[in-house]
Order: structure tokens, then C-alpha cells, then sequence
């Protein structure tokens, strides 16, 4: 899910504002360096009608391709999180989502994706004519769904990204 200008960005509201009934906060490019989300942050609480104001949180966040931001989730991994997701996009998130760790996703990515295709079952066609030869008299019998069935149990991970497009990424 991403706004109209496709920004990944989280609003941070000034909790001192906000416990006094009042409202005031700004969103946040969330696409860069830690500091200067920092640094927006305390402009923020600078410019706040509460005098002194010091406490933040996040109230809400666009962007993320569907990845939960908590409200108080540290500047660095939402830093990270966007950056992230602005190279591999809704990919991305599913990957983040499904580990529940950046770390493992971006490993995934890197090391153990299979490419891009319109079913499983394309893939699981692909692997098996790449590595042996199917006798003509054979080849209307096979049930490539079945197949790609047992691959998705077995051997691969597979994100689906809408109607006709599923990445996949070998087991590990």
C-alpha cells in the first residue's frame, strides 16, 4: 500500500501534544539516513504548542507494502524497513513479513531466489524439463499443479504477488 506520490513515510505525532488533546505531528520521509529522520523528528517537537516537548511516537506509516511499523519501533529499523522495500518493493515486505526478520529476507533474496513466474506450476514444468528428458508419450500425463504442489511443501518458498505472478525461492 503506498500513497499517491508512492513515498514510504510514518507520521510521528508529539505524545506531550497529543495527551493534552491537541494534535500535532508531521510525516516523515522514511526513505533516509537515520539522522536526518532524526533530526525531523525534533523539528517537530520543537515547533510543538507544548513547550518542552520530548516524547514521540509513531501514529502511522504509508508505504511499507503491507510490513506492520509498531509505535514505537526504533528509527533504524523503519530506516532500514524502507529501504528495503523501496529496492524490492511488495517482494520485499512479503519476505520481511514471512522471516520476521530483514536479515533472513535479504539472504533469501540474494542466495536463494528462483526467479519469477506465472504459476508454480510453470516453475516446477521448467525445473523438471531442465534436468531430464521426458519421453514424448508421457509428457500429457504429468500433473505439473501436483507437482509444484509438493515443491511448495517440500523444496521452495513461493510469493504471490497478484494473478499470474509468483516468485520463488529455494528452501534453506
Amino acid at each position: 500500500m503506498t500513497n499517491e506520490e508512492g513515498e514510504i513515510r510514518i507520521y510521528v505525532a508529539c505524545l506531550a501534544a497529543y495527551n493534552n488533546g491537541i494534535l500535532h505531528g508531521c510525516w516523515i520521509d522514511a526513505n533516509q539516513d537515520t539522522d536526518d529522520i532524526h533530526a525531523a523528528i525534533r523539528k517537530m517537537l520543537t515547533a510543538s504548542p507544548i513547550e518542552g516537548a520530548e516524547e514521540w511516537a509513531i501514529h502511522d506509516y504509508e508505504g511499507f507494502e503491507g510490513l506492520y511499523i509498531a509505535e514505537y519501533q526504533g528509527i533504524e529499523r523503519v530506516a532500514a524497513f524502507a529501504a528495503f522495500i523501496a529496492e524490492h518493493g511488495e517482494l520485499g515486505a512479503k519476505l520481511v513479513n514471512h522471516y520476521g526478520n530483514l536479515d533472513a529476507a535479504r539472504e533469501t533474496l540474494e542466495d536463494y531466489y528462483a526467479g519469477e513466474y506465472r504459476s508454480l506450476a510453470d516453475f516446477a514444468q521448467e525445473m523438471t524439463e531442465s534436468s531430464t528428458t521426458i519421453p514424448d508419450s508421457l509428457r500429457y500425463y504429468i500433473d505439473w499443479e501436483s507437482m509444484a504442489r509438493d515443491m511448495e511443501i517440500n523444496d521452495v518458498l513461493a510469493i504471490y504477488l497478484g494473478f499470474d505472478r509468483v516468485h520463488v525461492f529455494w528452501s534453506h
